[in-house]
């Protein structure tokens, strides 16, 4: 049986300090939660959706998180005094995650994205347009920037730290965007694609050129337009 009296300790991971005296704290502390539920999400749409895109995306963020690891224990650059948090602070990891998210996301919608043209109205389904996608970016953005200063609100980072931190993930994310169309234009991702195992696994790569939503939303609007068409004919 464990000792009652031996100390306890925090999960890190979603442990925030914020003043409870003050709502912008309180809102920060939820901030601080927003790379977290971006690695449920990205796992939620891996797993339900087998769109390589998606699976490379967050294979960059990945590497941006080792690069993030890298640069803290070579700077050893310590947090402010009146700091919450362990470890080093150059730069902000969380900083650099949100940014790379948002960078990628933005590049994503605004170059690789290639739907057909707005005219083109396929079935009950109408593509985002370049306006959309660039309001759907500068959103994106927006959020990564808030999330990055709340980690100054919130006494976890100096602002230089966190301006490093958004500047390293900016620039992982306009790397792994070259590195990624490297392998696309040289046809290295088509033959993964047709591998036993991508088979297997039912990889697929459609998000480039086709809303996530649109392929289940037309098996379900066959469905229903062949159950009113049965209904009529009864």
């Amino acid at each position: 049986m464990s000792d009652d009296t031996a100390p306890l300790a925090s999960l890190s991971l979603t442990h925030v300090h914020y003043d409870p005296n003050d709502p912008i704290s309180y809102l920060c502390a939820f901030l601080a939660l927003v790379p977290q539920g971006l690695c449920v999400v990205y796992a939620t749409l891996i797993w339900s959706t087998r769109e390589i895109e998606i699976a490379l995306l967050f294979a960059g963020q990945l590497a941006c998180e080792a690069i993030n690891f890298a640069l803290k224990r070579l700077i050893k650059e310590e947090r402010p005094r009146r700091m919450n948090g362990k470890g080093y602070g150059m730069p902000s990891s969380h900083a650099q995650f949100v940014a790379y998210f948002a960078v990628s996301l933005a590049l994503f919608l605004l170059f690789r994205h290639q739907p057909p043209t707005p005219r083109v109205r396929k079935r009950n389904h109408t593509p985002m347009s370049l306006l959309e996608r660039a309001g759907w970016s500068a959103v994106g953005l927006a959020m990564a920037a808030a999330v990055a200063w709340s980690r100054v609100y919130l006494n976890y980072h100096t602002e230089r730290q966190v301006l490093v931190g958004f500047a390293a993930g900016t620039v992982s994310a306009v790397g792994w965007f070259v590195i990624t169309t490297i392998v696309r234009r040289s046809g290295w991702l088509s033959w993964a694609l047709d591998t036993p195992i991508a088979k297997f696994f039912r990889v697929r790569d459609l998000v480039v050129e086709e809303d996530l939503c649109q392929a289940g939303w037309e098996k379900w609007d066959d469905k229903m337009t062949a159950l009113k068409a049965k209904k009529k004919h009864k």
